[in-house]
Order: structure tokens, then sequence, then C-alpha cells
């Protein structure tokens, strides 16, 4: 018998993220696109890019399950899975077995609790932008600048308060301060505090430590650093953690 993969498909409400294992369980190959308008869209992108690669969606050599905001966009998946089982697979598979899942999305931010590799609790702000991605993409636009620049532009200024719960209300603050003349390095510290004080606030609820944070934020270290003052506790991540869904997903398809 050839060799089977197991492909994750991961359609988030900003990015959409692709992972191919093989029989063993070793990471393949792996994909990162923006998920635009439209989940069938990206969902057929997917398949022109596994294509590509070299995995027809079709074959008999390739299982798909699809997990995400869009995962019933997905017409050639051979089965469904929350996201929340998902990242807390992908995460145990990351980091271990025990502790606290933080992934930051772009719509909304979970808190996933695991033992002994399994979901046990879970919370998730999905109510509000702010304390998310989209937040951060959001007033990085507004400031003029790109999210990396922001990151630096915030290790460099000092604490100033933005003290919103709503995206519409605190980015007329930043107006406010943009038109009162605080420096830029000022305002983007005030932002990236206020993102981490909601997410910190989330994860506090859970008791069980270490603390693991998957999803778009993992590259940002300054995001990383603050996290772990607010929690006072180490924050664990990787580049890979951003696929942690999608590992999740195709950890489940070899499952079968």
């Amino acid at each position: 018998m050839g060799s089977r993969y197991g492909i994750g498909v991961d359609i988030g409400s900003t990015a959409t993220k692709v992972t191919v294992l093989d029989d063993d369980g070793a990471l393949v190959h792996s994909e990162l696109m923006p998920t635009g308008y439209s989940s069938v869209d990206a969902a057929d992108r997917v398949a022109r890019a596994l294509a590509a690669a070299g995995y027809d969606v079709e074959s008999d050599a390739v299982r798909i399950v699809a997990t995400g905001y869009g995962r019933i966009a997905v017409p050639y998946a051979d089965k469904v899975v929350t996201e929340i089982t998902c990242h807390g697979i992908g995460a145990a598979r990351l980091f271990g077995p025990q502790g606290t899942v933080v992934d930051v999305g772009g719509q909304d931010t979970k808190v996933i609790q695991l033992k002994g590799g399994r979901v046990v609790k879970f919370t998730m702000n999905d109510k509000c932008a702010a304390g998310t991605g989209r937040f951060l993409e959001i007033m990085a636009d507004r400031l003029g600048v790109s999210q990396e620049e922001m990151a630096r532009l915030a290790r460099e200024g000092a604490e100033t308060k933005i003290s919103s719960m709503c995206t519409v209300f605190a980015e007329s603050e930043v107006i406010s301060l943009v038109g009162r003349g605080v420096p830029r390095a000022d305002i983007a510290r005030g932002v990236i505090d206020s993102v981490v004080a909601r997410v910190a606030a989330l994860a506090g609820q859970s008791p069980a430590g270490p603390f693991f944070l998957t999803g778009g934020l993992c590259d940002n270290a300054f995001v990383v650093e603050r996290l772990a003052d607010a929690l006072g506790a180490p924050v664990t991540t990787c580049p890979e953690a951003r696929y942690a869904g999608a590992l999740g997903a195709a950890d489940r398809a070899l499952a079968r």
C-alpha cells in the first residue's frame, strides 16, 4: 500500500491554514493564505494549492478534516470537527498534554483547558472584536503602520490607557489620542496592552498552567511578553502554533 496522508483545513475568519501529515504523523506540508470574503472561495483555493503540492483532494490516498469558522464550506472534506477540539489536539501535539491554550483569532479568543491531551473545559469571547487579531488590525490601520511595526513601536512606548471595551469606541479613543499629540509609540503600547488585558482576563479564569499561545499573534514577541506579565506565568508559543487548528484536524484525519 502506498503512502497515506491526513490533511487538516482550518478556515478562520481572517486566515486559512492547511497542514498535511504523513502516515507517521510527521508534518510534510503546510499552507497559509487569507480567507478573503468567502469561505467557499478559500476552500477552492486550498484544493488548488494542495493539488499543486501533489495532494489531490479527490485521491484515496488522502483523508481530509475541516475545522474553523468556514468548515462547512469545504465540500471535499471527509469530516468536519469543531475548532475547539482541533485546537486542543494541535496544541497538545505542539506543547504537551497539560495546560491552558489561549487562541487569539481574527474574530474571537478561545481559552481551552487540556488534561491528558483532551479538552476538559473551554471559554470563548466571540461577542466583541476587542481582544482579537481584528482589533489589532483595525488599530494598526488607524495608526498607519503594519501590525509588526505597531509591536515594535509599542515596545518603546510608555503605558497609555485605552479603556473602552468596544472596538468602535476604542478607535475613537485612539483618534482622540492622536489629536492630542500623544506619541504614536505610546498609543501602540496602549492598544497592545488593551488587547492583552482582555485576553488575560479570559485566560485567567483557568487555573491550569502552563499557558500556550496559538493563533495569529504567536509570532508577536511583545504580545507574548505582555501576556506573560499580565498572567503572572510563562506563556509558551512557536511559529507552528499558528497552525494548531489545522494540525489537530490533520491528526483527526489520520485517526480515521
